[in-house]
């Protein structure tokens, strides 16, 4: 019988259904319940800080209220991480805006704080100031966020963190997801936590939380019959969903030293291997949940490239894949303006995520390990 290895599969932990229950029982499965006040409390204890959260539908629905929130409208220019997946820039097209996309810095594969410099200087020169700022944790791994959190503040310019991937990294000890004016949570599928699909946008300020929850909630005011001034939308979490949220807050903390485990599985696989490089921490100041482990081939050293080692992988049905295809090369976004250089193409080109689940099994680990070593050493 074949074996199907997933590069991040859902891990549930049983504790999930008591929660679901309980919403079942109270006839609580639309987008109001206990479930969504306990999880978006839990949150908010996890993340420290004093933010407050609000749980929506989906990550990608919290950058679109993040970006209204911040006054982003028609034709403004928003500054994106390049490396990043399209949820992260597809919002700004939502609103009509412009991204302008940022290229990587080789350490963190994050957005590069002198290319944003130097993005929102000539953008100030060439028309005017850009409206917001998205950076991403990509892969779990701190973008250069201290130098980031700078670098907007000395422009005055609202920062929107997208912690979708590094929910528990953090940056000198401090929670990825407590740095910028609006934090972005993602709770898909294949996240450290899932909900099934859902996501959170969290603030420091209860009055923009509100307003986030009063927007995704159809901008329904407060009448007795159905008044609207605003657009709204439908982006509120089930409360059933919520529920599973909830049994995976219990197991976090479990999850991430799971996921870190893979880290290390992978780099003790590649050891001794010239030429591949495991993605690791730059120093201590850096902690990782390491939602995804990657490695970059040098194929000129090893004599077989990224690709050779992902179809290797599937034939024997062991799932990998490509790092992010910047934004600046997809067909969608190839006309905005870029900032950089060939750090986050050169990554696309040489990167190659592998399976890293919570939940992988000692025999599904020895697969990928035979696999990977019987195909360097053939």
């Amino acid at each position: 019988m074949k074996i199907n290895i997933g590069l991040s599969d859902s891990h549930l932990s049983g504790k999930e259904y008591k929660y679901i229950k309980q919403a079942l029982d109270a006839n609580q499965v639309s987008n109001y319940g206990e479930n969504i006040s306990c999880l978006e409390k839990t949150l908010e204890a996890f993340l420290e800080k004093n933010y407050k959260v609000a749980c929506l539908s989906s990550g990608t629905g919290a950058i679109h209220l993040a970006l209204i929130l911040a006054g982003v409208k028609k034709d403004d220019e928003v500054l994106c991480q390049s490396m990043t997946f399209s949820a992260s820039a597809n919002p700004i097209l939502y609103l009509g805006a412009n991204p302008v996309f940022i290229d990587s810095e080789n350490e963190t594969w994050n957005m590069c704080p002198n290319y944003l410099e130097e993005a929102i200087e000539d953008r100030i020169f060439k028309s005017e100031k850009p409206k917001a700022i998205i950076v991403v944790h990509s892969y779990g791994m701190p973008a250069k966020i201290s130098e980031i959190v700078a670098v907007a503040e000395k422009y005055e310019i609202p920062l929107i963190e997208d912690t979708a991937e590094a929910l528990g990294s953090s940056y000198k000890g401090q929670k990825c997801g407590t740095f910028g004016d609006f934090v972005i949570l993602s709770f898909n599928g294949n996240k450290i936590i899932t909900t099934s699909g859902g996501g959170a946008l969290a603030t420091r300020d209860k009055e923009i939380k509100n307003k986030a929850i009063f927007l995704a909630t159809q901008a329904k005011e407060n009448a007795p019959h159905y008044q609207h001034s605003e657009i709204g939308y439908n982006y509120r979490m089930s409360n059933i969903l919520a529920g599973i949220g909830r049994g995976q807050m219990e197991v976090i903390d479990k999850h991430i030293s799971l996921r870190r485990s893979m880290n290390i599985f992978y780099k003790e696989i590649f050891k001794d291997v010239k030429g591949v490089s495991v993605f690791q921490e730059p120093n201590t100041d850096y902690f990782s949940n390491h939602w995804l482990s990657c490695i970059l081939i040098e194929s000129k050293i090893t004599g077989f490239t990224r690709d050779d080692l992902r179809i290797e992988l599937s034939r024997k049905n062991i799932e990998s894949r490509p790092l992010w295809k910047p934004m600046h090369l997809q067909p969608i976004f190839k006309d905005y303006p870029f900032y950089g250089s060939n750090v986050s193409e050169s990554l696309f080109n040489n990167g190659l995520c592998l399976p890293s689940g919570s939940n992988l099994t000692k025999k599904e680990k020895a697969l990928i390990a035979k696999t990977i070593l019987d195909y360097i050493n053939h």
